[in-house]
């Protein structure tokens, strides 16, 4: 997970009193707008619930203002002390601190918590409309949206809420996927221009796909976001085979169709925005990449904005640093990290999380930025700020649309701090390098 600070905001409260308020991006993304005394109150919950030592330094109180440098120094220090906590498995997927940027986001966006309809999408239009509480964050909405499709509860994190924008010559753009701290209808209608809420699979490996065959509704979901797939020219494919699958579609033979399609180069890969790369040499177009390690291709892009750095397995005992420069550099580095974690879930044996998994007793405090605090409690349908209100069970109808170990956290530790700049201007600070794949053997990769 990638944090940052990149400003601040000035504010005043109600006395007139003015504050400064910091602004967090998580994923290259605005999230909210916290206060430094609620970052504070975060950190004292966190030290309660996982002790003092294993949490990075938090930056001191100052008994008097602040002057400009020095606010820029504690802009500086907190940054580095959400990025540490980022980089921390244990701590950044801890109720507690998903709670806090959840209710961070709600206060930011002025959000209260109500009910309010929600429209979910399949790739090839399909629409979902269901009733959800604005305090609803992604996986609740995730579960809620299979539950009402029949999806069988074993199945449903094979799947993900995504963002997806429309551009302006039809064309789709997976912006990223919805995370657990967030807020579904928030975050769709935070951002402007016309975004959708689509539910994608969500795993690399695509030896997946045969556990998911065997459900009948596993299967439809992949075989409409295939169909997709293939219609928007994102797998490979001859005259010869698209034939046959235009005969295996008007057949309905959904299976038959998955099973060749899966044949097919670029057959689950993700479609990134144009981008360059230093590989074979700098300004090289990336036209597709290898998708037993990049699981993904993207074209040329004229005037990128950040770069990623990583360390890719070229053959046996090599590894080569190779730079991409996109504007989707966090998104990739994002990917890379979902990559390796699933590889190595499969490689321990370590079950894939599962509806209810995320229960847990017990309630904790959020500090708004007026000082007072609310109890955040629990429960395995919902969080709420609100201990009266209830989830109201949603109605789900498709509707035809034209437009078609410890090992283990070692190395997901190390793929959190892949390099990530910005191509057009200096490094104002130093940045750690990646070494992710040196744990994982030639036989993973």
């Amino acid at each position: 997970m990638h944090f940052s600070i990149p400003d601040t905001e000035e504010f005043s409260d109600d006395n007139g009193a003015n504050y400064m308020g910091y602004n967090i991006h998580v994923n290259g993304v605005f999230h909210c707008t916290v206060r430094y005394k609620q970052l504070h109150n975060l950190h004292e919950q966190l030290k309660k619930e996982f002790g003092a030592n294993n949490l990075p330094v938090f930056p001191p109180k100052k008994l008097l203002p602040l002057s400009s440098s020095q606010l820029e120094e504690r802009r500086a220090h907190l940054e580095k002390y959400i990025q540490s906590i980022g980089q921390n498995p244990q701590l950044v997927s801890s109720d507690l601190f998903n709670g806090f940027l959840l209710s961070a986001q709600q206060e930011t966006c002025c959000e209260t918590n109500q009910e309010v309809p929600l429209e979910v999408f399949l790739m090839n239009g399909f629409q979902i409309s269901l009733k959800v509480l604005t305090t609803e964050r992604s996986d609740q909405v995730l579960e809620k949206v299979c539950q009402q499709i029949n999806l069988a509860s074993e199945y449903v994190y094979y799947f993900s809420l995504f963002l997806i924008k429309r551009e302006d010559d039809g064309d789709i753009t997976v912006l990223r996927k919805l995370q657990d701290f967030e807020s579904p209808y928030i975050s769709q209608k935070s951002i402007q221009g016309v975004h959708r809420v689509v539910l994608r699979k969500s795993y690399w490996d695509p030896s997946y796909d045969l556990e998911l065959l065997q459900d009948k509704v596993a299967l439809n979901l992949l075989y409409v976001q295939t169909v997709a797939d293939v219609e928007r020219g994102w797998v490979l494919i001859g005259t010869d085979t698209q034939q046959q699958l235009a005969s295996l579609q008007s057949r309905g033979a959904k299976r038959e169709y998955l099973e060749l399609a899966r044949t097919l180069k670029y057959y689950g890969f993700l479609q990134f925005r144009p981008c360059v790369c230093d590989y074979p040499r700098p300004g090289s177009r990336v036209l597709n990449g290898d998708a037993s390690a990049s699981g993904c291709s993207s074209k040329t892009q004229p005037k990128p904005k950040l770069e990623l750095s990583f360390e890719y397995l070229m053959s046996k005992d090599r590894l080569q640093w190779i730079t991409i420069a996109s504007e989707q550099a966090i998104l990739m580095s994002v990917c890379l990290q979902a990559m390796v974690d699933e590889l190595l879930l499969k490689k321990t044996g370590t079950p894939r999380k599962q509806p209810g998994d995320r229960a847990r007793k017990g309630s904790w405090s959020y500090m708004k930025r007026d000082g007072s605090s609310q109890l955040i409690s629990h429960s395995n349908s919902v969080d709420s700020i609100s201990s009266n209100s209830d989830s109201a069970n949603g109605e789900v109808k498709f509707t035809p649309k034209t437009e078609s170990t410890t090992s283990m956290r070692k190395l997901s530790e190390k793929l959190s701090s892949v390099t990530l700049k910005s191509s057009n201007k200096p490094i104002p600070e130093p940045f750690v390098e990646n070494d992710a794949f040196e744990g994982i053997g030639d036989d993973d990769l």
